[in-house]
Formats: structure tokens, C-alpha cells, sequence
């Protein structure tokens, strides 16, 4: 009997989850925690990308977690990188690949690439291969960072994409100093395509969102050249939650504008979902306390610290031109960036 035949399906005309195919790439035999969103992140990508993609991964939970005891839920060819080169593994695999085809060694056809990796080993170490990968326009490549805000495969240490004042390993609350952590959370996506005028897509996403994120994937995936997206992912262990409520704080974070959906298509902002909504004034925000108190590692903060946080959010919404996208409030051209 012949086997079915694998096609993807195109979610820009059709967003109907009843049409996703149903044969998963990234299946049983992985050994995530309990609730462990990023997981998720990683079977929506590889079910839109299909069979024909080769992934690459460094180090951190999704290596560590997918490849323990000589098993893997992979079912797409998948090779473990170097902490911190994410960027150079996508150039590599894409270039390797092109090479193969130019020689006629392999046939010359669409063959996804794309490379894996976390907010420490992406968006702290990795940053100078993923700003490469972004300049060099020859190959087809994703970047899709999962960003659980620690360096969750170490014991949960802070890094630079942990939230302000949040407890880990390595910002302790204490009797002297109830807040440690002064730094606020770095900006990967808006930094990459701030920076990188070549980049033909960048997005940021939620793993709470499934069809917004299967949507980037797919878009990522469709265009030539290098492309990057990121999801937010909650992660029970380092933020100190019942793993039942992953979903629901993935949820929470953009109702209360913290995380915020948007792409740059080729130069064309868009804002999706909840938070267009947000940023067309037909929907409020919901307030961050909600959010915060929901998590063990937010769980030492005063009313002080939250109204702090609050302000920093409402900032972002009612003072920058480009809510969680970019931080002006004023251009030469006046407050909303028209030459009027």
C-alpha cells in the first residue's frame, strides 16, 4: 500500500486548524518537564514545516531534553550545534546543501533549514552568529529562538532575557536586597530587525497562540533569504507554577501586553490577535499583577515592584511610537513619525 502523501498546507489562505496535517515530526520520547511549553513550540514548527526540513539545535532544554537515554522524538533529520551558533549552523546546513545541489549530488529542490535556539544560547551567546546569519542574503534559513527567560537546562540562572526583579539561581531575594535582578528584558527580534535591513522576516510569537505561530513558521519558511522568529515560552520549572497553567500565563503575558504578536514582513510592520487589538484601542490590557502573582519566582515583590513593572508596560503601550517593537517616543517629524 502506498504511503499517504505528506503535503503542508497553506496557512495564509486557510487558518482552519482542522486542516493541519496530521502526521507530527516531532513526536513521543522526548523527556521535557511536566507543562513544558517549548516543547510545544517544537512540534507546531516541525508539523507546518514537513519532511523535507533539516533542523539543527544547540545546546540548552531542547537538546538535553530530545536526545537523553538513546532515544528522540525527531522524526526530521536533527543535529545537536554548539552552544551559541545557532547562526553559523543555519549558514552552514543551507550553504552545504546548495553546494550539493550546484554539484548535482542531490536533487534541486526546496529543502527547509532551520536552527534552533534558547534566549541564553541564542540571544545572549549566540547574538553575533544570529546577526551573521541575518546578514547573508545567499541561503534559505530560520532562526527560531524559544525564549523561557532563563538558562533553564543549568538550574534556571538569569539571562539577559530574564524579566526585571525575577528570582533565579543567580538573583536570589533576600533579607537586604528583596530585588536583584535590575535589568530589564533584552528585545532580540526588534534588536535583529533594527539591525539587519536584508532580513526578509522577523516576528515574535507566543507558544500560547498555536495557529499565530504555526502561521510564522510557515511565512519564515516561504521566503528567500534569512528569517527569525521567536516564541515565548513558560517553563513551570523556572518560573515556579503549577504546569497545569502553562497555556494560560502563555495567554496572560500578551492580554496583559507584556509579550506582543507582531511580524515584519520585508519592511511591512503588522501587529496579530490580541495584540492588534490592543494597539487599535479596542481591547484593554489587563493588569500585570494578574500575570506576576501567578509565578513563584515574581512571588517576593511589593505592591512597589509591581506598580514598577506596571509603569514600564504602560510606557511601552502609550509612549512609544511602535509598542514592544521600538522604544521613540519622538522623531524629528513629530510625535507620531509623519512628515504631516
Amino acid at each position: 500500500m502506498a504511503a499517504p502523501e505528506l503535503t503542508v498546507p497553506d496557512l495564509e489562505i486557510n487558518r482552519r486548524i482542522t486542516i493541519l496535517p496530521l502526521q507530527e515530526y516531532y513526536t513521543s520520547g522526548h523527556r521535557t518537564c511536566q507543562g513544558c511549553e517549548s516543547a510545544l513550540v517544537m512540534r507546531y514548527m516541525a508539523k507546518v514545516a514537513g519532511p523535507r526540513t533539516l533542523v539543527t539545535g544547540t545546546t540548552g532544554c531542547m537538546y538535553v531534553a530530545n536526545t537523553s537515554y538513546n532515544s528522540t522524538p525527531w522524526s526530521l533529520p536533527w543535529a545537536h550545534t554548539q552552544l551559541g551558533s545557532s547562526g553559523s549552523s543555519a549558514i552552514g546546513t543551507s550553504a552545504a546543501l546548495k553546494a550539493l545541489m550546484r554539484k548535482g549530488k542531490i536533487p534541486d529542490e526546496r529543502i527547509n533549514v532551520i536552527a534552533f535556539c534558547s534566549d541564553g544560547g541564542g540571544g545572549d551567546m549566540g547574538l553575533a552568529t544570529l546577526s551573521a546569519a541575518m546578514q547573508d542574503t545567499r541561503y534559505n534559513l530560520l532562526i527560531l529562538l524559544y525564549d523561557n527567560e532563563s538558562y533553564a537546562n543549568t538550574d534556571i540562572q538569569a539571562s539577559g532575557m530574564t524579566p526585571w526583579g525575577a528570582v533565579t539561581a543567580f538573583t536570589p531575594s533576600g533579607k537586604r536586597q528583596r530585588i536583584t535582578h535590575h535589568r530589564w528584558k533584552k528585545n532580540v527580534p526588534a534588536l535583529l530587525m533594527a539591525g539587519h535591513p536584508t532580513g526578509r522576516y522577523f516576528a515574535n510569537t507566543s507558544s500560547g497562540f498555536g495557529m499565530d505561530l504555526m502561521e510564522k513558521v510557515r511565512t519564515a519558511l516561504d521566503m528567500d533569504g534569512p528569517t527569525f522568529v521567536q516564541t515565548h515560552d513558560p517553563c513551570p520549572k523556572g518560573w515556579d507554577y503549577d504546569p497545569r497553567m502553562s497555556h494560560e500565563l502563555a495567554v496572560m503575558a500578551v492580554e496583559c501586553g507584556i509579550t506582543v504578536l507582531w511580524d515584519c514582513l520585508e519592511g511591512e510592520l503588522r501587529y496579530q490577535g490580541i495584540s492588534r487589538q490592543q494597539v487599535e484601542g479596542k481591547l484593554r490590557r489587563r493588569p500585570v499583577a494578574d500575570y506576576l502573582r501567578r509565578q513563584g519566582r515574581f512571588a517576593h515583590f511589593a505592591d512597589e515592584d509591581i506598580d514598577f513593572f506596571q509603569s514600564r508596560i504602560d510606557e511601552m503601550w502609550e509612549d512609544w511610537i511602535l509598542p514592544g517593537v521600538l522604544r521613540v517616543n519622538q522623531t524629528p517629524f513629530g510625535p507620531g513619525g509623519s512628515r504631516g
